[in-house]
């Protein structure tokens, strides 16, 4: 990227990459679309905070208090919105709505990464000619330094591929800009510029880094496919995997990775990346957190227990379970004192509409559509949960179909499954890195309580 001279401040150095004439919006970099949105979004909070700093938005009980915060309204996130019934909304914009606006890979039907981190960062649809031009300047800055290929090559293959990727991350904040900005005192409205480079760099490589993890962890000594510069980034994830020849895929990862992308800023891997940053950490301190965060068996592992369940159900009625026989499983689970995974949501109360892409994915692919597990359970469970009568949301979450859809297509590693995941969340959590640095959001620090304090504070009342 060319800049103006030095003396002109860095952020508005990214409006002026070629002074001799002005950037039609269909053409504008996302670098030069952002440097216009942010004193826009800037001038937002500026008035919040000038005129409703004192508004109230809700109360605090007892019982947030010692039930996980779950509800309340303590966190700004601008990628995306999640209501309990609509589901998750982009920039205002619903799954199927992405659909049909966001640019798919060249040749392919699904939305792709770059086209979703595009939206997320500026609020807007990139054209095609913009998509496909972060696709190469992503697969341009996609291959790794030799330190950390050697990190990751020293790491014995039983280490699991989670702590693997947060390490690796970690190490890549020896190339940091943001970081090394800071050593020299860079002024803090250029903050988000430093943080936005780290944040597209530490994007460009999470396909290197995951496969690289992949090939070593599980077939170790076969060569990794090159990074192909015409190629969007999860096209060329999947040829890194080792499954090039499997459209299918492709295309599966392509939809997966998009749709799990963002989900509002209050689950663990967002908050955590957005906490962490709050300090200054740079990006690739924040995202390995993060990624540790994700590995939780109550964040990120969910679809690899939808999985084995599924795997067990069809080892005991068949590959080609009935109606009947599904039902009849279903309530033996239920009845033996444990939960059917992949069903309901700790805030959605209406089907979750990245299950429902999903299943429209398997509809329109013949490898997928006449499979009677994958069609049948999600037809059967909710009836059966509604019947047993204790689950507040009985309809299926995302994770009762993505995890199966990977299997089919032939990743069998159910470790892996959450590289996948992490490769996927780092599109919101890192753009609302560089928001919070736009919108210089300070330190998080809530007030916490002793149990004796809660009790005297309560008593009071």
């Amino acid at each position: 990227m060319s800049f103006l001279a030095s003396s002109v401040p860095r952020s508005a150095r990214y409006l002026s990459r070629t002074p001799t004439f002005v950037r039609n919006a269909s053409t504008k970099s996302l670098r030069e679309t952002l440097a216009e949105i942010v004193p826009q979004k800037q001038a937002q909070l500026k008035e919040l905070k000038a005129k409703h700093a004192e508004a109230s938005l809700g109360e605090v009980k007892v019982e947030n208090l010692i039930g996980g915060m779950r509800g309340l309204k303590v966190m700004l996130w601008e990628g995306s919105v999640l209501d309990p019934n609509e589901g998750i909304r982009f920039h205002g914009h619903s799954i199927p709505d992405c659909q049909k606006v966001l640019p798919p890979a060249k040749g392919g039907k699904e939305i792709i990464a770059e086209s979703m981190l595009w939206l997320l960062l500026t609020g807007k649809v990139p054209t095609e000619e913009q998509t496909r031009e972060l696709s190469k300047e992503l697969a341009a800055n996609g291959n790794l330094p030799q330190y950390v290929e050697k990190l990751i090559d020293s790491f014995p293959r039983t280490l699991h591929p989670m702590t693997q990727l947060g390490m690796a991350v970690a190490a890549l904040n020896h190339e940091s800009k943001f970081a090394a900005a800071y050593e020299k005192g860079v002024k803090k409205t250029e903050y988000w510029t430093y943080t936005l480079e780290d944040s597209l760099s530490l994007i460009a490589k999470l396909p290197a880094l995951a496969s690289r993890i992949y090939r070593n962890t599980y077939y170790p000594g076969k060569d990794i496919a090159p990074i192909n510069a015409d190629q969007d980034l999860v096209g060329n994830y999947v040829d890194m995997l080792g499954y090039s020849d499997n459209e299918g895929m492709k295309e599966y990862l392509r939809l997966y990775i998009a749709l799990h992308g963002d989900h509002e800023g209050g689950n663990v891997s967002a908050h955590t990346a957005h906490l962490v940053g709050s300090a200054l950490s740079d990006p690739f301190l924040s995202y390995s957190a993060s990624l540790f965060g994700l590995a939780g068996p109550l964040h990120g592992l969910a679809n690899q227990e939808v999985l084995r369940w599924m795997l067990a159900m069809q080892e005991a009625i068949g590959p080609d379970g009935t109606h009947d026989q599904i039902k009849e499983y279903l309530w033996k689970t239920l009845k033996s004192g444990q939960v059917i995974p992949g069903y309901g949501h700790g805030v959605l109360r209406d089907p979750d509409p990245r299950f429902t892409a999903l299943q429209n994915f398997c509809d329109v692919r013949p490898e997928l559509k006449d499979s009677p597990i994958i069609q049948l359970t999600s037809e059967v469970a909710p009836g059966v949960l509604r019947e047993h009568g204790k689950t507040k949301n009985p309809n299926p979450n995302v994770d009762a179909t993505s995890g199966c859809l990977l299997y089919h297509y032939g990743l069998t590693e159910f470790k892996y499954y959450t590289v996948i995941f992490g490769v996927s969340r780092a599109l919101g959590a890192l753009t609302q890195l560089v928001w919070d640095r736009a919108l210089g959001l300070p330190i998080e620090r809530p007030k916490s309580l002793s149990m004796d304090a809660l009790e005297k504070i309560v008593n009071k009342s």
